[in-house]
C-alpha cells in the first residue's frame, strides 16, 4: 500500500501532465530577456543611426522610413526565432513535442491582434502617422499576449496589459513614444524573462 508522500507524488505528476496538455508550458525566460536586449538595441540604432523619433502624430524621419522598417523586421524575425528555439530546446530537454494542439491554440490566439496590428501599423507609415507607430505596437502587442495568456503562464496576462498601458501611456506622449516602445519591449522583457526563469526554469 502506498504510502501520503507516494500518493502526494502522483497527484503532482497526474496535474503536471495534464497542465502540459491543456497550457504551454516551454515559453523560455531567456527568450524574453535576449528579445529585450534585441528592442533596446533596435531602438538605440533607430535614434542614433537613423535619427527616428517622432516627436509628433505627422512625422518625417530624415533618413527615410524604409531603414527603420526593416530594422523593426529583423528585431522581430530575430525575437521570434530566438523564442522558438529556445521553446524547442525545453521541450526537447522534457521530451515532449513543441507543435502541439495547445500552441497551435496559443498561436492562432495571438495571431489576430498580432496581424491586425502589423498592418494598421503599415497604413498608418503609408498615411505619414509615425507618431502613432509605438503606441500601436504596445497596444496589439500587449491584446494579442493577453488573449493568448489562457494557454500559457497566467503572468502572460499581465504581461500583456503592462504593453497595453504603456501604448495608452504613449498615444498621450506621443513625444516620448520611441523610449516608452523601448521601456515595453525591451525593459519590462527582460523583467518578465528573469521572472519566469527563476520561477519555472530554475
Amino acid at each position: 500500500m502506498k504510502d501520503p508522500q507516494d500518493h502526494a507524488r502522483d497527484l503532482s505528476e497526474i496535474r503536471s501532465m495534464m497542465e502540459r496538455s491543456s497550457k504551454f508550458v516551454w515559453l523560455s525566460g531567456w527568450a524574453g530577456i535576449i528579445a529585450g536586449f534585441y528592442a533596446l538595441t533596435g531602438a538605440y540604432i533607430a535614434y542614433s543611426v537613423f535619427d527616428f523619433n517622432p516627436d509628433a502624430i505627422v512625422y518625417t524621419p530624415s533618413s527615410g522610413i524604409l531603414n527603420v522598417v526593416l530594422l523593426a523586421v529583423v528585431i522581430c524575425v530575430l525575437a521570434a526565432a530566438t523564442a522558438t528555439l529556445l521553446s524547442y530546446n525545453r521541450a526537447k530537454h522534457r521530451g515532449e513535442k513543441l507543435w502541439n494542439a495547445t500552441s497551435r491554440r496559443l498561436l492562432m490566439n495571438m495571431a489576430v491582434p498580432f496581424f491586425t496590428g502589423g498592418i494598421l501599423i503599415l497604413i498608418l507609415i503609408a498615411k505619414g502617422l509615425m507618431g502613432w507607430i509605438a503606441p500601436f505596437s504596445l497596444i496589439f502587442y500587449g491584446l494579442a499576449l493577453y488573449n493568448a495568456s489562457k494557454y500559457t503562464y497566467g503572468e502572460v496576462r499581465i504581461f500583456g496589459i503592462v504593453q497595453i498601458i504603456l501604448g495608452l501611456i504613449s498615444a498621450y506622449f506621443v513625444e516620448y513614444g520611441l523610449l516608452i516602445w523601448a521601456a515595453g519591449f525591451g525593459i519590462v522583457h527582460i523583467i518578465y524573462g528573469i521572472y519566469i526563469h527563476f520561477k519555472y526554469e530554475k
